[in-house]
């Protein structure tokens, strides 16, 4: 089963960097969604999430707030 993994992130934030690279690191598909750039999808985020700040992650419908390894880890099945 694909999981379908979105991303939503700005391109000065730090933590959305790391977070991008861990999931590259793990093979990991994603769509990366500036919210800088498109503000219909930030609003998106903002009213699903209640978070202005990013990075937010979408896995399969769920979110994730933050770049929270245990909680991605958790979400995405990775095994240390």
């Amino acid at each position: 089963m694909t999981q379908e993994i979105k991303v939503y992130s700005t391109p000065t934030c730090h933590y959305c960097h790391k977070l991008k690279e861990f999931l590259k690191e793990h093979k990991i598909k994603f769509k990366e969604v500036n919210v800088a750039e498109d503000y219909e999808a930030g609003m998106r985020m903002v009213e699903q999430t209640g978070q202005q700040g990013v990075p937010v992650t979408e896995i399969d419908g769920k979110f994730v707030i933050g770049f929270n390894v245990p909680e991605l880890k958790k979400l995405l099945k990775i095994k240390d």
